[in-house]
């Protein structure tokens, strides 16, 4: 199964959806192609309006930052 990354208005990551999602939001006018490789695309619309997760992350609380001064 093949996914498309999206964009949200403010350039930021979303959940990759489905092909088919994707071609949807693109016929409808609500997304544009971003970049062709990897293909990505991105709303025109804010999040506000529209029913999608924004991509997230989780650090690993054993996980160790080093700072380099």
């Amino acid at each position: 199964m093949t996914k498309v990354l999206i964009l949200d208005a403010n350039q930021q990551p979303l959940y990759p959806v489905r092909i088919s999602r994707a071609r949807l939001l693109l016929s409808q006018g609500k997304a544009t192609v971003f970049q062709r490789y990897p293909f990505t695309i991105i709303l025109k619309e804010s999040l506000s309006r529209l029913k999608l997760e924004q991509l997230g992350f989780k650090l690993h609380p054993d996980i160790k930052v080093i700072h380099n001064s």
